[in-house]
């Protein structure tokens, strides 16, 4: 039969800590001062002198910096005593206020009264355990108390307040019993027969802190395996270039605008078909946030996989489109794109631009300058039914081609409101050539200039990428 649960009795104020105890014969209009503190003085008939005052205010600024956890405390006594005679003393705060208990007499009146006010919990490994359910009742038959598990109690509580503080009560003959407590996730352990109001006050203090502190440490642990992982995942949606079987050299530059990422809204992918023509795109979705970055990484794959089924030019930029359509959340988003195609001899190459800065162009003695974009046609997502042109452009037998998306050029200069632009970008790659750097050098040297000259970090993301030939 089941053992009927004791209803919750009252708890008058004076026993929670929360007012003090009146006197029997005091008058029903005087209240009564709490406990250590001195009768409220006139402003007129004692007057600090300045010593006095700061000494009180380093001590106030003394106490408040060693007491990190709140000063309005309270605590939940889980102890079953019938005769309702408390285990706990009185116990004050750093600043002389009462700490508020609440007694529990069984776990089910625990959880009545186990609040958000609750900071820490008080528990008595004394407590009887819970008793066993009967089959009828849907149990096993099995219960805690049949000496399988003398933390039973200790577990349920944890369980039942995961974010709370616990300190387990235990007898000086039991050591054994309170260090396995902690071991179980206890914040600490007293003996019951030594506690004091001054030591129960301390460790109470000391448990809430500990408390906060594993779960700080916890949830930075979550943050940084989480970081990790999206570090992982960013690295993996990075493209590797398909360039097998080609003499082109490839170098490729990315830097996010978001903070603290690796992936951003550009995008970029060199593949080579079996007919041994290069297919070389840059893309810029509009934003840099994480929703952009998903959306490159889709029209990238989305690119490679046309262009592997041997779409280009305006089918394969017409086709893209309705991918950008689709995948979208919002209208109004639309992204800038370049396709070069160049011929397996490597002296032509088709180019097609959606809305995206031309590519630059060097050569041994042919000073770094800008492909064509008079037939630029519209951004993706902006015009349904639009068209590409494709322009055939002349390469030489010796060249680099360096594609990149607008975080490069809209960096400002110095301090004012002039941004770097084509003009200047092309002005610092010439003098780059002209020092000799090449590849990944002068990649690098690129952006970092770029970066200076914007006085620090660039609020766009940037991707570059060059393909060189020798002759």
């Amino acid at each position: 039969m089941p053992v009927p649960v004791p209803r919750q009795r009252a708890i008058p104020a004076v026993e929670c800590g929360q007012a003090p105890a009146a006197s029997p014969d005091s008058g029903p209009s005087t209240e009564q001062a709490p406990t250590g503190t001195a009768p409220a003085e006139s402003p007129t008939s004692r007057r600090e002198n300045p010593t006095e005052k700061r000494e009180k205010t380093t001590e106030r600024t003394r106490d408040e910096r060693e007491s990190a956890v709140p000063t309005n405390l309270t605590v939940l006594l889980i102890e079953d005593d019938p005769g309702g005679s408390p285990i706990v003393p009185d116990l004050l705060d750093p600043a002389g206020k009462p700490i508020r208990v609440r007694t529990a007499r069984n776990l089910t009146e625990a959880g009545r009264l186990l609040t958000d006010d609750v900071h820490c919990i008080l528990l008595d490994l004394a407590l009887s355990p819970a008793p066993a359910r009967t089959s009828a009742e849907g149990g096993d038959g099995a219960g805690a108390g049949d000496g399988a598990d003398e933390l039973a109690v200790l577990r349920h509580v944890l369980e039942l307040a995961p974010r709370h503080a616990v300190l387990a009560l235990t007898s000086s003959s039991d050591a054994e019993r309170g260090a396995e407590a902690v071991a179980v996730g206890a914040q600490d352990y007293l003996f019951r027969d030594e506690l004091d109001g001054r030591l129960l006050s301390r460790a109470i203090r000391y448990a809430v802190e500990r408390k906060r502190s594993d779960s700080a440490e916890r949830r930075l642990a979550e943050g940084r395996l989480r970081a990790q992982e999206n570090r992982r995942l960013e690295r993996g949606l990075l493209p590797t270039p398909l360039l097998a079987g080609s003499s082109l050299r490839f170098a490729a530059r990315y830097r996010p605008g978001r903070s603290r990422a690796l992936l951003g809204g550009d995008f970029y992918d060199v593949v080579r078909t079996p007919d041994g023509t290069v297919h070389a795109m840059i893309g810029d979705v509009c934003g840099h946030g994480p929703d952009e970055a998903a959306l490159g990484v889709e029209l990238r794959i989305a690119w490679r996989a046309l262009t592997l089924a041997g779409l280009c030019g305006d089918q394969l930029l017409g086709t893209l489109q309705q991918v950008l359509e689709h995948e979208r959340a919002h209208d109004e988003i639309f992204a800038t794109v370049c396709t070069v195609d160049i011929t397996p001899d490597g002296r032509r190459a088709g180019l097609c631009l959606a809305g995206h800065p031309a590519p630059l162009i060097a050569g041994p003695g042919t000073p770094a300058r800008l492909l064509p974009y008079d037939n630029n046609g519209p951004a993706l997502g902006l015009l349904p039914g639009a068209r590409w042109p494709r322009m055939q452009v002349e390469l030489g037998a010796e060249w680099s081609l360096m594609l990149y998306t607008d975080g490069l050029i809209e960096g400002r200069v110095g301090q004012g409101r002039e941004r770097l632009g084509q003009d200047g970008m092309v002005e610092m790659v010439r003098r780059q050539f002209a020092e000799g750097l090449q590849g990944e050098q002068l990649l690098r040297a690129t952006v970092n200039e770029v970066r200076e000259l914007n006085g620090g970090e660039l609020a766009d993301d940037v991707a570059v990428v060059l393909l060189d030939r020798s002759a």
